[in-house]
């Protein structure tokens, strides 16, 4: 008994050489902080693995896609009282992205409402993508996306997926500009695994981006006539003044003066004739996350009042966006221009 456990573990320790030695063979060279993992050893021949490089993960324009995305998620499917918080959890079984493509679409897909077998969750990928590729295909959409890389959680893959419904849908948000991150790609070849990386453009230019949805009197201001820019600014400093001087407040540059948020919640205030209580926003805010935290309220104000919510993104506005406060203030000069 003793020499069949000895031989036993001589066996596995043997294997465990073995792999690990093939392991060493096979190993391609990664970036810093990213393993082999078993299954990669394990791919069939010709198959491959796509992996986000842990250096994009921390990106910060990466990560403000994520939270842009995420919002906006949880703004429509409100009603459904889903609630998003990590991308790659809560979107591989294809549950939300069902939820949003119907919501969205105004079109009810032939699913199964609940899933817990792999199976079943991949037939309802299959449903979902099937519907999303026949409405973005025709209008020229790469397709980045499939079941297998939605269902084994590859975040590039979903976030293209996403930034494409929320460009093709005319989404209320603005996605951030210039976002790209490195993904590892692992292959088999003659038993062989073999790396590349390669870098993957999530979002371009606004402007680019915007060709997806109906471009505003602003894009079509600045590339076609930037010389009538002073004059917009001007009646638009006029209106907000008309308001802000029943408080002793005044405007001269409308960058930098509506860029912390409390200038647009006091307007607000001033519009729909109401007091804003000074606990609900930060009269003198000293951090970015201070200065969109009241621009987003203010935003939540407008909403209130009625307004659509405005499609500039409140980081646009704290980051000095010029376009975007242009688009906000408009919005409320159209509303309240008759205003007293």
């Amino acid at each position: 008994m003793a020499g069949l456990l000895c031989g036993t573990k001589r066996k596995k320790q043997v294997n465990d050489l073995h792999e690990e030695g093939k392991n060493a063979i096979n190993a391609p060279m990664l970036p810093p902080g990213m393993d082999i993992h078993r299954e990669d050893t394990q791919l069939e021949e010709n198959a491959e693995r796509v992996m986000l490089d842990p250096t994009s993960r921390e990106n910060l324009k990466f990560k403000d896609l994520l939270k842009v995305l995420i919002d906006w998620i949880n703004t429509e499917l409100e009603e459904d009282r889903i609630i998003v918080k990590d991308l790659e959890e809560d979107c591989y079984d294809g549950q939300v992205l069902q939820k949003l493509f119907e919501k969205l679409s105004g079109r009810k897909l032939n699913v199964a409402e609940v899933t817990q077998s792999e199976i079943g969750q991949k037939q309802k990928l299959q449903t979902v993508l099937e519907a999303v590729n026949e409405l973005l295909r025709p209008h020229g959409w790469s397709i980045e996306w499939s079941v297998d890389a939605i269902h084994s959680k590859n975040l590039v893959a979903i976030v293209y997926l996403l930034a494409a419904l929320a460009m093709h849908f005319q989404a209320p948000v603005r996605l951030p500009e210039h976002v790209s991150v490195q993904v590892v790609v692992v292959k088999k070849r003659d038993g062989i695994l073999q790396t590349a990386v390669v870098a993957k453009q999530l979002t371009s230019t606004t402007e680019m981006m915007m060709g997806r949805f109906e471009r505003d009197a602003f894009d079509t201001l600045l590339d076609h006539a930037p010389d009538k820019l002073n004059v917009v600014k001007t009646s638009l400093i006029t209106f907000v003044n008309k308001h802000l001087n029943k408080l002793n407040l005044e405007v001269t540059e409308l960058e930098s003066q509506f860029a912390d948020g409390v200038y647009l919640i006091l307007l607000m205030g001033l519009l729909e004739d109401y007091f804003v209580p000074l606990h609900n926003f930060f009269l003198t805010p000293e951090s970015f996350e201070q200065k969109v935290h009241n621009v987003s309220f203010a935003f939540e104000l407008m909403q209130d009042g009625g307004l659509k919510k405005p499609k500039a993104r409140p980081e646009d506005v704290v980051n000095l966006n010029l376009k975007s406060t242009l688009r906000v203030l408009y919005n409320l000069f159209t509303n309240y221009k008759n205003s007293d």
